[in-house]
């Protein structure tokens, strides 16, 4: 996973991996300026970060371009 210099909405992790900004992007809208870390969406979406992990997974094998 690349980083980028974003920082997570709630914890402050920087930087935060262009996975997670494009999993944020496609789960809570592309237009979001607030970015989680894949422990803080997974706690915003009271999922797991396995889950998580999954879908971006998920994602890149249907070839979103959010995760290229």
């Amino acid at each position: 996973m690349k980083t980028t210099n974003k920082t997570c909405y709630v914890c402050g992790k920087n930087p935060i991996s262009k996975d997670e900004i494009g999993l944020t992007k496609k789960l809570i809208g592309k237009d979001s300026k607030k970015f989680y870390c894949l422990n803080c969406l997974a706690d915003y979406l009271e999922v797991t970060v396995e889950e998580l992990i999954a879908k971006i997974e998920e994602f890149k094998e249907e070839g979103c371009a959010l995760f290229k």
